[in-house]
C-alpha cells in the first residue's frame, strides 16, 4: 500500500485533519502503523527518530476504526511515564478527536476529580493515564473494571525504553495481565520510543502474557543535519582583583567561572534547554545563570523543571518552551521524554550523559525550527593538584562524553534493555495489590494470580512461598481460620497510602510554600531561619508545620547547593571499551572545542606515559595497585565482590573504587604478576554470582526491598546486579 491508499483508508476525520495542517504526504511510518493496524491483530512496536510522528502514526487508524463504533467503555488506554507527557498528549489528541465525539480522558493525580468522574460515569474514547493511577483504579474501582474496560481495544505505551528495565515497567505489564483476567482477553499493544538498542528484547517485553504476534515494522531514519560542540573548563579563580574575596561576596564569582559564562552565552540567545544529570545540579545551574544574568543587567529568562517541583512551575517552563518567546529551561530528565515542547533550537548538557539512548532522547529536543539538531556538552573539572593521584589526571566524565557520541556516530549502538529475573519489590507490591482488590486467596489461588503476570516467569515457586511466609510473619499479610490469605495489619497500612501505588522510591516529603503558591518538596525539614535552594532560587524557613509536613518560606537573594540522593543508572561496557579506545588513539574529533582538545591531548599523555596503553594494571608506587578493566557498571561490581572474596588468595587489601573507572588497592606482589595471578583464576573458576555475596549483606535497592528476606534479596542480586562473562572475557583478552 502506498500513501494514497493508506489515506482513503483514513476516516473523513482524519483525512480533514492531514488536510487542515497542510500535509503533502503521509510519512513512512504512518504508512507502516496503519497497514499493521488495519490489515493484522498484532501488537505493534514504532521505533523512530523524535519528532517523526509516532503518536500520528498509531492514533490515524485508531481513531478511524473507532469513529462510529462509540464502544460502551474505554477503547484506548494509554500509558506514559510522566504527568507532563500525558498532558501535552492529551492537548493533541484531543485536538484531533475535538469534532469526531470521541471523549479524550486524562487521570493522574494532577487531574481533577470532576474531570475523573466523567470517566467514571461514562467510560469511553482515550483514557490516557500513568502506571500509578492505574494500579489506584485496579485496587480500589476493581467492580467497575469490566465496565471501564470491558471493549479494551488498544494499549498504547509511551516511552517504553525508560521502562523496559524497570520495575515500573514491569508493573504496566502486571496491570495489562490483570486487566485481560478480569475482561476475558487481551487487546492489542503499542509501544512507542524514539530509542530502542534492542528491537527483538523489546517485542518479547511487549508481547509478555499476550499470546500475540508483536510486528516491528522497520522505518528509514529521517536524515538531518547534527552539530554537536564539547567543551571543558577548569574550576578556577582568574580574577585579577585579589582583594576581592568569594566567600566574602559571592556574588563576584560568578564572574570567574568560566564554564557556567560559556553555558550562558550558548544559551541566552536561543530558545535552549540546559539538562543536568540531577536534580541538585540543575537546581544550582539555574541559581547561577540567573545570578549572571543579574550581575550583567540581562531580562531573567531562565526556568526550571525537575520531579520535586510543583505542577504549576513545571507548567510554567513547558508554557514559556511553546511560545514563540526566547526562553532557557534547566532540566533534568523529565523533559527528556517524548513532550511537544515548540522549537528548541539549541540544548546544552552540564556533563555527560549516562547513555546513549539519553543522549539521543536529549539531541531529538532540538532542531524541528532550524531543521538542525544542536547539543553542546559542557564539563567543569577542579584543576589537579601537583600531588593528585594518577588515575585522578584523567577526566573520566569527559572522556565518558565523548565515547557516548562515538559510539552512536561509528556504531549506531543503543543500550538494550535489561530483563529482571527476580524483580522481588514489584512481586511484594503486586501481592497486596491483588489481594487489596479481591479480598481473600488461597494461598493457591494466589500464587496461581502472581504466577499468571509475565515478570515473574523466572521466578521460582519456591521463592515466592518463602516470601509469602515472611509476608505472613511480619503481618503484611494474614491467614485467616479457613486458611485464606488476606491484607494483614501492616499491609492495610501500605495499601492505604496513595504512595503505594508507586513501584519507584519515595520520600517522606514536605510540601514548601510561598504565601499561597506551593514551590515544591524536599526530603527533610530545615530549622527555623535556615536556607535551602529550590525551583532555582533560595528560601528562608518561616514556619514548620511538621504534623502536616509543610515548610513555610520566604526568597532570599543568592545561590546554594541542595542535596538530594539519586541513583544515577548503569554504564554499559560498551562506553567503557570506547573510552578505552578514545584514549589509547590519536583521532580527532571536531566537534571538540578548544579547551576540551587540549584537555583530551593532555589526559593521552597521562594515559601513554603512565603506561596503561599496555596492560589494565598498573603501580602506583610503593604496593598501591590500580586496576583499570574497562567492564560497565554491572561486570565492574562484579569484579570488585570477586578481588574482595578472593583477597586473602591474591594478598590485595584497602580496596578502593571510582565508578567504574578503576579501583586501588594494596599489594606487595609485582604488578605484572598480581595480573597474572588474576588472569589465571578468573579464567579456571567456575564463578557462581551468589557466591559473591555475603551471608551477612542485605543489597536494598528498590522500595520493598527492605520488606524482603535478606536471603531473597541475596539472590535477587546476585541474579539481577552482577554477571561474570564480561569479566571473564576481559580477562583472557589480556596478554
Amino acid at each position: 500500500m502506498d500513501s494514497s491508499q493508506i489515506f482513503y483508508r483514513f476516516s473523513p476525520l482524519v483525512q480533514d485533519f492531514i488536510y487542515a495542517n497542510g500535509w503533502e504526504t503521509i510519512r513512512p511510518i504512518q504508512i507502516e502503523a496503519a497497514k499493521i493496524i488495519f490489515d493484522t491483530n498484532d501488537n505493534l512496536i514504532l521505533s523512530s527518530d523524535t519528532a517523526s510522528g509516532k503518536t500520528e502514526a498509531v492514533f490515524f487508524p485508531i481513531i478511524s476504526e473507532m469513529e462510529g463504533s462509540f464502544g460502551e467503555s474505554v477503547e484506548v488506554l494509554y500509558i506514559a511515564p510522566l504527568k507532563s507527557l500525558i498532558n501535552d498528549q492529551f492537548e493533541r489528541i484531543d485536538t484531533l478527536l475535538r469534532d469526531s465525539g470521541i471523549p479524550v480522558f486524562h487521570w493522574h493525580g494532577d487531574v481533577a476529580a470532576s474531570h475523573k468522574n466523567k470517566l467514571l460515569k461514562n467510560p469511553s474514547g482515550v483514557l490516557q493515564i500513568t502506571p500509578e493511577s492505574l494500579e489506584s483504579m485496579l485496587m480500589n474501582k476493581h467492580s467497575d473494571i469490566i465496565r471501564l474496560f470491558g471493549r479494551l481495544r488498544f494499549v498504547i505505551i509511551d516511552e517504553i525504553h525508560t521502562l523496559m528495565s524497570a520495575d515500573r515497567g514491569n508493573q504496566i505489564l502486571c496491570q495489562l495481565d490483570r486487566i485481560a483476567e478480569i475482561i476475558g482477553y487481551h487487546p492489542r499493544r503499542i509501544g512507542l520510543s524514539a530509542t530502542i538498542g534492542n528491537l527483538e528484547k523489546a517485542r518479547i517485553w511487549l508481547t509478555g502474557n499476550s499470546g500475540r504476534n508483536t510486528a516491528v515494522p522497520t522505518v528509514p531514519s529521517t536524515k538531518h543535519r547534527v552539530r554537536l560542540a564539547v567543551e571543558h573548563f577548569y574550576i578556577q579563580d582568574n580574577s585579577n582583583n585579589r582583594e576581592i574575596s568569594p566567600a566574602e561576596h559571592p556574588e563576584s564569582a560568578i564572574a570567574i567561572d568560566a564554564g557556567y559564562e560559556y553555558i550562558y552565552d550558548c544559551a541566552k540567545d536561543k530558545k535552549s534547554i540546559v539538562f543536568s544529570n540531577s536534580r541538585e545540579e540543575t537546581e544550582y545551574v539555574t541559581a547561577t545563570l540567573r545570578q549572571i544574568a543579574s550581575n550583567r543587567g540581562d531580562e531573567d529568562i531562565f526556568y526550571i523543571h525537575h520531579g520535586n517541583l510543583s505542577a504549576a512551575i513545571r507548567e510554567e517552563a513547558e508554557q514559556k518552551l511553546k511560545t514563540e518567546q526566547k526562553c532557557v529551561a534547566c532540566a533534568t530528565v523529565t523533559l527528556e521524554l517524548g513532550i511537544d515542547i515548540g522549537k528548541i533550537e539549541r540544548i546544552l548538557n552540564v556533563g555527560a550523559p549516562t547513555t546513549v539512548s539519553s543522549f539521543l532522547q536529549r539531541l531529538g529536543r532540538s532542531g524541528r525550527k532550524t531543521g538542525i539538531s544542536e547539543l553542546f556538552m559542557v564539563f567543569r573539572e577542579e584543576k589537579p593538584l601537583p600531588d593528585t593521584p594518577l588515575p585522578q589526571l584523567i577526566p573520566w566524565e569527559l572522556i565518558r562524553g565523548i565515547a557516548v557520541i562515538q559510539l552512536y556516530i561509528e556504531e549506531k549502538f543503543i543500550e538494550p534493555p535489561s530483563v529482571k529475573k527476580m524483580p522481588l519489590s514489584l512481586m511484594f507490591q503486586q501481592t497486596l495489590s491483588i489481594l487489596a482488590s479481591s479480598g481473600e486467596n488461597t494461598p493457591k489461588r494466589l500464587a496461581e494470580k502472581i504466577f499468571s503476570l509475565s515478570p515473574f516467569s523466572h521466578v521460582e515457586k519456591e521463592d515466592y512461598r518463602e516470601l509469602l511466609i515472611s509476608m505472613v510473619k511480619n503481618e503484611y499479610v494474614e491467614m485467616t481460620e479457613s486458611k485464606g490469605l488476606i491484607l494483614g495489619l501492616r499491609g492495610e497500612k501500605l495499601t492505604k497510602s496513595f504512595k503505594f501505588y508507586a513501584v519507584f522510591k519515595d520520600s517522606e516529603d514536605y510540601s514548601v510554600k510561598h504565601e499561597s503558591e506551593e514551590i515544591g518538596t524536599i526530603s527533610s525539614p530545615p530549622p527555623v531561619g535556615d536556607r535551602f535552594a529550590l525551583a532555582g532560587r533560595v528560601w528562608e524557613v518561616e514556619e514548620l508545620d511538621l504534623t502536616r509536613k509543610l515548610i513555610y518560606v520566604h526568597p532570599v537573594p543568592g545561590k546554594m547547593q541542595v542535596a538530594w540522593p539519586g541513583d544515577y543508572g548503569e554504564i554499559h561496557t560498551k562506553v567503557l571499551e570506547m573510552m578505552y579506545k578514545i584514549l589509547t588513539s590519536d583521532k580527532e574529533y571536531p566537534y571538540l572545542k578548544p579547551n576540551a582538545k587540549e584537555r583530551l591531548a593532555a589526559a593521552r599523555r597521562v594515559f601513554q606515559n603512565a603506561g596503561m596503553t599496555q596492560t589494565m594494571l598498573i603501580s602506583l608506587g610503593g604496593n598501591t595497585k590500580c586496576l583499570l578493566p574497562w567492564l560497565g557498571t554491572r561486570s565492574f561490581r562484579t569484579l570488585r565482590k570477586y578481588l574482595q572474596t578472593n583477597a586473602a588468595y591474591f594478598g590485595i587489601y584497602g580496596l578502593e573504587y571510582d565508578g567504574c573507572y578503576y579501583m586501588t588497592f594494596k599489594c606487595e606482589k609485582d604488578a605484572e604478576e598480581l595480573l597474572r595471578m588474576i588472569q589465571r583464576k578468573i579464567t579456571r573458576d567456575t564463578i557462581e554470582t551468589i557466591d559473591l555475596v555475603g551471608k551477612s549483606e542485605c543489597p536494598i535497592f528498590e522500595k520493598y526491598d527492605p520488606c524482603i528476606p535478606p536471603e531473597l534479596l541475596r539472590r535477587a542480586y546476585a541474579a539481577d546486579k552482577l554477571r561474570t562473562d564480561e569479566m571473564k572475557r576481559r580477562f583472557r583478552l589480556e596478554r
